[in-house]
């Protein structure tokens, strides 16, 4: 089998590893040598070339990877860290340039993840899955995209249980509950099998909860309707988003601009706002020119990586605060960028917490209006979403810092409390299968 690179396809690298015979292969952390392995010789130079890249990899424990049996797509399940219990992220399924494209997303999300489950008091550690088609792939059909998602849940459940899955991006309810049919290790279920279906409405209420908690936090606000008389531009306006504009009009904002790709998504929001003050852009996609929309808080629903050197200096708003996973290309530089212009960013993985919130007690069964979940979104509540971000905002005024540094400080001390229950057992398991021999 050929060296692989981070520049290679997607498809090349699942191919190569099938033609070897490899069923599941992993890039992990070592303590000791305090660098990046891998279980396969071909995979050391990209693995050496992540360890390098400190933005996006930070000792994660795992990576583990395997080819899809009847297609090219290549699957991931990318493990953060697992001191607070099983890795717990969302199944992506994306096309992707390279493999390096496709790491980089999965490294990224599941440390969002840890942080998210950190910073919301949930015993979860961070994990993230993907599917990467290649970016001239075709969407499946029925049949070849059931196929998939059963052979990536037998994949999730030789993983023994330190990754659990759930819905995200490019990931249906109903290949959910195909994943749930084939691996005891899935979450966000329907609710026919007996999950809590679809987060999308919970977490919109949560992006809400977070916009409300800036514009206090930062003397915005007049009285106690802080959203009232309002100007927002959201980039993207899919199942949350369209959540998301129910309750900001609720909330007697001004003015709503949304950019969306999809005309059929478009015509449908300006059906159902008829009436409303709300704008509608179809856009084509890779359009960001709703970054320079002149509001008062700028909604990034979109995926990752819109805000960034060229995008930030043309953002027009006092506030940015979405529902997209990992809307700063580079949390740290592009966050210290936002601060420096006076702009208040609320980090994504304080802002977004309530679809992992709606579905983290699935697997204790199910009460109707769940207190467990609507704690999250009770301002009484000491690591409530409004009470977390107006700390997290008033400790970066008082350091004058960007809040990403105050939420980074914050999150990264929780992540490392082990499990009040089962302690260290799953990192115990990601042991064990770092250990295995032979090809698998």
């Amino acid at each position: 089998m050929p060296r692989l690179r981070l520049d290679d396809r997607p498809d090349a690298v699942a191919r190569a590893l099938r033609a070897r015979g490899v069923e599941r292969a992993w890039i992990a952390w070592d303590g000791e040598s305090r660098s990046a392995r891998a279980s396969l010789p071909e995979l050391d130079g990209a693995a050496g070339a992540l360890a390098r890249r400190e933005r996006d990899y930070r000792r994660h424990e795992a990576i583990f990877l395997a080819p899809a049996a009847t297609s090219d797509a290549l699957f991931g399940a990318f493990v953060h860290s697992c001191a607070r219990g099983q890795a717990q992220g969302g199944l992506r399924h994306l096309a992707y340039a390279s493999f390096g494209c496709f790491l980089r997303d999965g490294l990224r999300l599941s440390l969002g993840m840890a942080r998210k489950c950190a910073l919301a008091g949930l015993w979860w550690g961070g994990g993230k899955g993907v599917i990467a088609r290649a970016p001239d792939a075709p969407e499946p059909g029925r049949d070849e995209r059931r196929a998939l998602y059963r052979e990536y849940a037998r994949f999730v459940t030789g993983l023994r249980g330190c990754y659990v899955t759930a819905e995200d991006a490019g990931t249906t309810p109903l290949d959910m509950a195909e994943v749930a049919r084939h691996t005891r290790f899935a979450t966000c279920i329907p609710p026919e099998v007996g999950g809590s279906g679809n987060p999308s409405a919970m977490t919109a209420l949560g992006v809400v909860e977070a916009i409300e908690a800036a514009l206090d936090a930062t003397g915005d606000a007049t009285g106690d309707a802080p959203l009232r008389g309002r100007a927002i531009a959201m980039q993207g306006a899919g199942q949350v988003g369209a959540a998301m504009l129910e309750r900001l009009f609720e909330k007697d904002v001004a003015r709503v601009v949304v950019a969306e790709t999809s005309a059929e998504r478009c015509c449908a929001l300006r059906d159902f706002f008829a009436g409303r003050p709300l704008e509608v852009r179809c856009v084509p996609p890779g359009d960001e020119a709703i970054l320079a929309e002149p509001c008062d808080v700028l909604v990034p629903n979109a995926l990752g990586g819109v805000l960034h050197a060229k995008t930030i200096p043309q953002v027009r708003a006092r506030i940015v605060c979405g529902a997209a996973n990992n809307p700063l290309e580079d949390d740290v530089a592009d966050a210290e960028a936002l601060h420096a212009r006076g702009i208040v960013w609320v980090p994504d993985f304080v802002a977004n917490r309530m679809g992992i919130v709606a579905c983290c007690d699935e697997q204790a069964g199910s009460l109707p209006r769940d207190p467990a979940v609507l704690a999250h979104l009770d301002r009484g509540n000491a690591d409530s979403i409004y009470r977390t971000v107006r700390r997290i905002l008033e400790r970066a005024a008082r350091a004058d810092v960007s809040p990403v540094h105050a939420a980074h400080a914050l999150a990264d001390e929780r992540i490392l409390e082990p499990h009040p229950i089962h302690g260290d057992r799953a990192r115990r398991i990601v042991a064990s299968l770092l250990a295995e021999r032979g090809p698998r």
